[in-house]
């Protein structure tokens, strides 16, 4: 008897060995089984998808891939690390080049944070903690997205919209202070010498005889760029659009909906956070188009979303971070972190200043 139940243990741990070696293929194999069945609407939702990222991600990314690709090539990082050190280290203990890097991704969104931070890393301009910290709070949505997609075009008010590009910003912040405190904490525990912030950068520092080459490679990094983030909003389009029309959605929301019941949440909301989760552009459209009286809730929703980023993103942060040592996970803590806090923080400010408070 012992010996059956021994056997039917390896058997067991060796199927689960096995499964957790193979999960990757077999999801890949059934995507690629799902794209074959589901072949007329994914057809559409690829289409739509491309129409998205030619229609906004193109004309708000690009030119701002090739500016930062420009400024690679001058020591404008360097200058700004030294000006603002002093500001930067006491508040989030990261060298004063994040303050480059949380302006340029601020301003121009998903994910050029990361990509300015990678380059750092790449240049040696900071360490990898201090790197893996910088990409959690540089790496933001856009107020041209947050106002003028969120705000404006989709809950058609663009106070919404500036009250969440604020509570973005700050929950930002506050995640950087955060992790520059555990980061203090930890390196107290960690007696490591002092770093050396040495340039060590293949790129040229652009100069008149050079300056059409240095033009040339920038624009053509900024394409590979904007092409990679054109094939993660058609992959996700796609995947999104499997999910719904194989039913998990569905299910998963069946499996939810008791819990949404008790806080007194429309169950509609669970199929829109389970988008944005996956996709952010998406997941915030459905999330605004849910009829509530409570618009508290819809918009609670959309800071969070939007303080995380969803996993399209995290993707793309990923496949940019992968040519460096930084590893995503402090990234993903920090996302998760952000969007908790600009969700606490959006709540706060539409209980308590009656300028904010758009229930009907």
């Amino acid at each position: 008897m012992n010996n059956i139940l021994s056997h039917s243990k390896n058997r067991f741990f060796f199927f689960t060995a096995s499964l957790k070696r193979n999960v990757i293929p077999i999801i890949f194999l059934l995507f690629t089984i799902s794209l074959i069945l589901f072949s007329n609407t994914n057809l559409v939702a690829a289409k739509n998808g491309l129409k998205l990222w030619a229609n906004n991600v193109v004309p708000a990314l690009f030119p701002f891939f090739i500016a930062t690709e420009l400024l690679a090539y001058t020591s404008l990082a360097e200058k700004v690390s030294h000006v603002l050190n002093k500001f930067m280290r006491p508040l989030f203990n990261v060298p004063g080049n994040a303050a480059y890097a949380f302006f340029l991704g601020v301003i121009s969104g998903y994910p050029v944070g990361a990509k300015i931070v990678t380059s750092f890393r790449l240049s040696n301009l900071c360490t990898k903690d201090e790197g893996e910290r910088m990409l959690a709070f540089t790496n933001n949505s856009g107020p041209l997205f947050i106002v003028g997609t969120v705000g404006i075009a989709l809950f058609r008010n663009s106070s919404i919209g500036f009250l969440l590009l604020f509570t973005h910003i700050l929950a930002s912040i506050t995640v950087a202070i955060i992790l520059g405190v555990f980061s203090r904490l930890h390196t107290k525990s960690n007696l490591s010498a002092p770093y050396n912030y040495a340039r060590n950068s293949s790129n040229k520092i652009c100069t008149i005889s050079n300056l059409g080459e240095v033009i040339g490679t920038s624009i053509l990094n900024a394409i590979k760029t904007i092409l990679l983030i054109g094939g993660f909003v058609v992959l996700f389009s796609v995947i999104i659009s499997i999910l719904n029309t194989s039913k998990i959605v569905n299910i998963i929301s069946l499996a939810f909906s008791p819990l949404f019941k008790v806080l007194g949440v429309d169950s509609a909301f669970i199929r829109a956070i389970l988008t944005g989760l996956l996709e952010l552009t998406n997941g915030v459209s459905l999330v605004c188009s849910i009829p509530s009286k409570i618009l508290t809730i819809n918009i609670v929703i959309c800071a969070f979303l939007l303080g995380f980023g969803g996993l399209s993103v995290l993707l793309q942060v990923f496949s940019i971070t992968s040519k460096s040592d930084l590893s995503i996970k402090p990234y993903i803590y920090g996302k998760l972190l952000q969007g908790i806090i600009a969700a606490f923080y959006t709540y706060i400010l539409i209980s308590n200043c009656s300028f904010f408070y758009f229930n009907i």
